[in-house]
């Protein structure tokens, strides 16, 4: 069984899909300014990054409604600006931003509900519209049993999974806006696989709907 999103249903285009080098972001020159102080600039700049984040955030919470956590992540990318050091382009620096947000949110909403099943209910996971294609509809059941499955894994590693899977950043550049070895990037990848391939084998109906090609490590 392997599993994976790369260019398949739980793959999440961004504007930077193939990763240009940081040094020639035409949005250094904006951050600068941003960072002295200029606040046109940091409106420009916020500008900037907001589809790419929003997107994201659309990504790791499905239908929940973006709108608080699209300003709690573009509030935690100003208060990061100056722990910026090139790692990676704005756009990508400020979607791992959006995609911790994202997490904390879901975890945040499961706390209040007080409600997690242990074994992830892929026969009814939501209402499908009575005029939604087949594919469609699959699509957006394997969206919602992956996000469920990155719930029950550690923050680091849903992290790192999301970024990897999803997202396609390579496992140096997890390394580097993550502040983490690459090894340690490794690890937390392969821990996540491995857990989510148990709970994907012991449930016959979530492994038929996941059953995609993996990505290499």
């Amino acid at each position: 069984m392997t599993m994976t999103a790369a260019r398949g249903p739980l793959f999440v285009a961004t504007d930077d899909a193939v990763t240009p080098d940081p040094r020639k972001d035409p949005l250094l020159p904006v951050l600068e300014r941003a960072r002295s102080g200029d606040r046109t600039a940091l409106g420009e700049l916020l500008r900037q990054v907001s589809p790419t984040v929003l997107r994201g955030l659309r990504s790791m919470l499905g239908t929940t409604d973006t709108d608080d956590a699209l300003q709690e992540s573009l509030l935690a990318f100003v208060d990061a600006l100056d722990a910026y050091r090139g790692e990676t382009n704005l756009r990508r620096y400020a979607l791992r931003i959006g995609i911790r947000t994202a997490l904390a949110a879901r975890r945040r909403d499961r706390a209040r509900s007080g409600l997690f099943d242990d074994h992830v209910r892929t026969s009814e996971p939501l209402n499908a519209p009575p005029t939604t294609p087949p594919e469609e509809w699959t699509a957006l059941r394997q969206r919602e049993a992956f996000r469920i499955l990155l719930d029950a894994l550690p923050e680091p590693q849903a992290e790192a999974l999301a970024l990897r899977v999803v997202f396609e950043y390579s496992l140096d550049e997890i390394a580097q806006v993550s502040g983490v070895p690459i090894n340690t990037v490794r690890s937390r990848v392969r821990l996540a696989r491995e857990a989510l391939r148990a709970r994907i084998e012991a449930d016959p109906a979530l492994k038929q709907l996941l059953e995609v090609e993996e990505v290499a490590s």
